[in-house]
């Protein structure tokens, strides 16, 4: 099994993760909060897996951005996080958008990212062709 360990330090601001080109704040009014950094992973592990589903189908196509939406639970104190939404904005070919779509049903199978998250939180995937 493979281990591997994130150090978070306290900075004058919050949490922080040390990186080379400057800490990253974990706080919501300094850059991200925790939850949106799980957000941001979800959303990024879900377009590296697609866009490996899409070569790995023979798709040509341009990756243009990825929005990721989410709502929390407010019925829930801590209001954990309920549904996440990804939607994928690139160009492919007409006659093989169907197919693109298709594959979108193997990124949560791959996504070590989404594999992790309570079952309880709906992610859905969209491809917006442009």
């Amino acid at each position: 099994m493979a281990t591997d360990k994130i150090t978070l330090v306290q900075g004058d601001k919050g949490m922080e993760l040390p990186v080379e080109s400057g800490n990253w704040v974990l706080l919501r009014e300094e850059g991200y909060s925790p939850v949106q950094s799980m957000v941001a992973a979800v959303g990024a592990c879900g377009a590296y897996v697609y866009q490996s589903v899409l070569e790995s189908s023979r798709i040509d196509y341009t990756f243009d951005h990825v929005e990721v939406n989410y709502e929390r639970d407010e019925e829930i104190q801590s209001q954990p996080v309920k549904k996440i939404e990804i939607s994928f904005y690139l160009t492919v070919e007409e006659e093989k958008q169907a197919r693109a779509e298709r594959g979108m049903k193997l990124i949560a199978k791959h996504c070590p990212v989404i594999q992790s998250l309570n079952p309880s939180i709906e992610v859905i995937e969209k491809a917006i062709f442009i």
